[in-house]
């Protein structure tokens, strides 16, 4: 299981948190305000009130432990530059970092975030799904309970044809397209493609179905 922390408590953070706590990931979350931590504490995995601006205060918390660190921290861009920095010198692998602002993104690429996000363009859901699994390429929801999820094609399944996957019979899913890279970098479109096309190395996979059956196969192909 993937251990994901959350620094900041306000919508985007909290709604972030409570979303990968639903789907049973394991979340470490931070905040500055007591009240805020007492109000999500049973929604994750373990919360802890903190500077996350320093570095042994956030090693001390279990940060350094992360898959993923998501810094979603309020209006201060001091505080987040701070943050992130200090989760690189925790050596954490992946740091999202929300950004108010394209030139704000910027400067937190700078200092060492390796994924911007826009509150007003990343909806905290979706970008829930796209942290449960390294897999998951895109999630869009079609209508409630239901959605398009893109993957890279997961190894048990590359070398054979579609059909042998047994992603229809076994998960309910049905896939709309997929989509080859060439010479990394052209692309080659497969849609709507039949039982007997084969799956090769390097494949995304566009799915369609309800979210329980896409949350199942990401957890089980992991």
């Amino acid at each position: 299981m993937r251990k994901i922390g959350i620094i900041g408590g306000g919508r985007f953070g909290s709604t972030l948190a409570t979303c990968l706590g639903q789907q049973g990931m394991e979340v470490l979350f931070m905040d500055r305000d007591r009240d805020v931590v007492q109000r999500l504490s049973s929604a994750v995995s373990k919360a802890v009130q903190g500077d996350a601006t320093d570095a042994q205060a956030l090693g001390e918390a279990g940060f350094g432990n992360c898959d993923a660190v998501v810094v979603a921290m309020g209006s201060s861009l001091e505080a987040s530059i701070l943050a992130t920095m200090a989760l690189k010198e925790l050596k954490v692998a992946h740091v999202v970092a929300k950004a108010s602002s394209d030139n704000a993104g910027k400067v937190l690429e700078r200092v060492g975030a390796d994924r911007i996000v826009y509150p007003e363009r990343d909806r905290a859901a979706r970008l829930a799904r796209t942290l449960v699994a390294r897999t998951i390429i895109d999630y869009i929801q079609v209508s409630p309970g239901t959605g398009i999820m893109e993957i890279d094609a997961p190894p048990p399944f590359i070398g054979k044809p579609l059909a042998e996957t047994r992603i229809r019979s076994v998960y309910g899913l049905t896939v709309l397209e997929i989509r080859r890279g060439r010479d990394g970098q052209a692309t080659e479109r497969i849609l709507a493609p039949s039982g007997e096309d084969v799956i090769a190395a390097g494949d995304g996979l566009v799915l369609f179905g309800s979210e329980e059956n896409l949350r199942r196969l990401t957890r089980e192909i992991r």
